[in-house]
């Protein structure tokens, strides 16, 4: 067991830095995404771009080379230094968001958001784990939760930062302005965030050159804890749901209400962004509350809030105005953003120690191949399809009919709970 040293760093004093770092580089990971979404109806209209075309482009051009190489990532992260992994990775994804303005047609495009994808590969597997060794189990869902604000704080900063330059200088430029800051920040990575004592926050740390687990053993044992596979795939559900509505609210708002980029922008970014941070943080808290007297708390927070956000969505999509549009998307927005930090909580709770880099990767890849490739895809192919159908609607309708997602999703977290709390002690074991 590794007893820290004078050249160790203490987490009590170094984690609020360091978790507020690894927020940061969270919100560029979604800046860098959202900037595509933000300005995407006057690529379509440049580029001559289908509905099919845009959810390849917002979800499975980049989630499946951002998902396949997450989990390499992760096994390097398992063995090596967590913050010089995450620091190479912000300049290899904030350089291709950069590039994306140079674009000259759809391919160009989807090269440069498949780059994206491998840089951002090398971020979130290793900052979870890094969150991990700093907070204790009774205070990690709030820290993830606070780390989780860096999805609704970089989908806000992108509306509004690519607003803002569009109506200056032109949808390149968005990607410039989105882009560059991401290399200053990598710096401040590299020299000023220290790499944790593995598990020092349980109370079981381990030696540096302690063997990681192999792969197939971290995934077998994963595998092994049902609530880990349930909770999964009612996560999965609510993510298609999720990336779906993030690639085509704006467009949706647009198309119905005739407003603009500008004028929808700011309050959406304020909705996902500014709501959809405080409520990961509340919610956070609650969840961690809660799981202080029982764990199975943990899925059953993101299945109640699922069931809150249902109703509100299906109404939003049915509203008569934007401002009622803006109105009903309040609870969505607000809970939309939690399951994120509890799956992340949860995989670090259902496996060793030695093994979280690997399951966050696991983790990621399902919901980034599935949910953020997915859901777009989804959407957007059903859309082209009430469209030929001559349809009044088209992309309302096949939003409505993204929502069954999440309704699937109620029952398998339910059920997830009911386990939950005997696997997180057989991991801890």
């Amino acid at each position: 067991m590794t007893i820290p040293t004078a050249t160790t760093p203490k987490p009590a004093i170094n984690r609020t830095w360091v978790l507020i770092v690894l927020t940061l580089v969270y919100t560029f990971n979604h800046v860098d995404r959202q900037i595509l979404i933000t300005v995407i109806e006057p690529v379509k209209a440049e580029f001559g771009l289908s509905d099919k075309q845009i959810g390849w482009l917002t979800g499975l051009a980049f989630a499946a080379f951002y998902a396949t190489l997450g989990i390499p990532v992760a096994m390097w992260a398992d063995r090596g230094n967590r913050r010089n992994i995450i620091s190479l990775a912000l300049t290899v994804w904030s350089g291709m968001t950069a590039l994306t303005g140079f674009a000259q047609n759809f391919w160009h495009l989807l090269l440069a958001r498949i780059g994206v994808g491998v840089g951002e590969a090398g971020g979130t597997p290793p900052a979870t784990s890094m969150i991990a060794d700093l907070y204790p189990p009774q205070q990690r869902a709030f820290a993830l939760g606070v780390y989780t604000t860096g999805i609704g704080f970089g989908i806000m900063i992108g509306y509004i930062l690519g607003a803002f330059v569009y109506d200056q200088f032109g949808w390149r430029a968005a990607f410039f302005a989105a882009g560059i800051p991401g290399l200053l920040l990598a710096l401040v990575v590299r020299f000023t965030v220290p790499e944790p004592v593995r598990g020092f926050a349980d109370a079981r740390e381990t030696t540096e050159d302690e063997d990681a687990p192999k792969f197939t053993e971290t995934l077998k044992f994963m595998l092994s804890q049902q609530s880990y596979i349930l909770l999964l795939l009612g996560c999965l559900m609510i993510c298609i749901s999720a990336n779906a509505f993030v690639a085509f609210t704006s467009s949706y708002l647009q198309r119905t209400f005739d407003v603009t980029v500008s004028e929808v922008s700011l309050p959406l970014g304020l909705l996902i962004g500014g709501v959809g941070g405080a409520g990961a943080m509340i919610l956070g808290a609650v969840c961690d509350k809660l799981s202080a007297n029982d764990l199975r708390w943990r899925p059953w927070m993101i299945a109640a809030c699922s069931a809150v956000a249902l109703p509100f969505a299906w109404m939003m999509l049915s509203a008569r105005s934007v401002e009622m549009a803006y109105v009903w998307n309040l609870v969505p927005s607000f809970v939309g953003l939690i399951y994120a930090s509890i799956a992340y909580t949860a995989t670090q709770e259902l496996v060793k120690v030695r093994m979280r880099s690997v399951a966050a990767a696991f983790t990621l890849f399902s919901l980034t191949l599935i949910g953020i490739g997915g859901g777009p895809v989804i959407a957007g192919t059903v859309s082209d399809m009430f469209l030929a159908a001559g349809h009044a609607a088209p992309l309302a309708s096949a939003l409505k009919v993204i929502l069954g997602f999440n309704a699937a999703s109620i029952i398998l977290l339910v059920l997830a709970g009911f386990k939950y709390r005997d696997d997180a002690i057989r991991a801890a074991a």
